[in-house]
């Protein structure tokens, strides 16, 4: 039971996953500070949007905690000390704070009707900002740390504020470390048009289109750098290694691209791990996974 009066129940994690399979833990949503200290107090885990997730079939003995309340709040307002010409970028400002628990998706849209760019390029990403900056979730037209100004950081040895300057990110990784929770941040970003922000949202959305729409976590793998030093698509090797459409249960890499494992219904984490080793048993290269695996 808790003290500072967050919401506690035991239950299954699959339904807050975007594929849909996952066994029982003790889930916490705290919407604030108080809440969200007492929930770090035993050995936990933070949920975002559930996407990039494959959860255990036996569940987790670890708290899992949800953001919401002050966590989820939008503030969008163009803050005067760090936006505007007498900061070196006429186009440029910086916005109050925005929630960790804050859905991408709907973000996205709000900086849309606005016509302020530089995060177009995670369009059709499934996550909360707080997920989607700790793994520096992107695509191909652009990643989350194209839009960072500051973060705030909460972890079991109290709160920081640091810049993407501060940390050792890179592609698909943040640098903040696994215990750490992403409670808000700042947006960076560029005053444009609502028209030309749509063109560019529009361009990324239309390179998505052949992705499967099935239950599944988003792409299995990094695109993995090869022995010449260049990046190749993950999706490309595993169909060169011929598993476009293998089963395991009632998971299958999906046809329309072979990154992709997706949910036919009813399928297991045994299954989905399944074809994660068989990829890696195929494919001629060291493959880094992008989903987490829950525990």
């Amino acid at each position: 039971m808790s003290v500072t009066g967050a919401g506690v129940r035991r239950e299954a994690i699959g339904r807050y996953t975007t594929l849909g399979v996952g066994g029982e833990a003790e889930v916490w949503t705290v919407t604030d500070h108080a809440q969200l200290a007492e929930a770090m107090s035993a050995p936990y885990r933070i949920l975002g949007g559930g996407s990039n997730l494959v959860v255990a079939d036996e569940g987790l003995t670890e708290r899992v905690i949800r953001l919401a309340g002050q966590f989820a709040s939008t503030d969008l307002t163009p803050d005067p000390e760090r936006s505007g010409p007498e900061h070196g970028d006429p186009d440029g400002l910086v916005t109050g704070w925005v929630g960790g628990g804050v859905p991408l998706p709907g973000l996205l849209r709000k900086l849309q009707r606005l016509g302020y760019s530089n995060l177009e390029g995670t369009v059709g990403i499934p996550a909360q900002l707080g997920g989607a900056i700790w793994m520096n979730a992107g695509t191909r037209f652009g990643e989350t740390f194209d839009g960072l100004h500051s973060l705030e950081i909460v972890s079991p040895e109290g709160t920081r504020v640091v810049t993407p300057d501060d940390l050792n990110w890179s592609y698909r990784d943040s640098g903040i470390p696994r215990n750490h929770i992403v409670t808000r941040a700042r947006l960076r970003l560029r005053r444009s048009t609502p028209d030309a922000v749509q063109e560019r949202m529009d361009a990324a959305d239309t390179a998505r289109k052949g992705q499967p729409k099935n239950r599944t976590p988003g792409c299995a793998f990094k695109n993995p750098t090869l022995p010449d030093g260049a990046r190749a698509p993950a999706g490309r090797l595993i169909d060169e290694a011929g598993l476009k459409g293998s089963r395991a249960g009632n998971a299958m890499i999906a046809p329309e691209h072979a990154n992709f494992i997706v949910n036919l219904g009813g399928a297991t984490a045994a299954d989905v791990h399944a074809l994660l080793n068989l990829i890696r048993e195929r494919v001629g290269v060291p493959m880094e996974l992008e989903y987490e695996l829950w525990p």
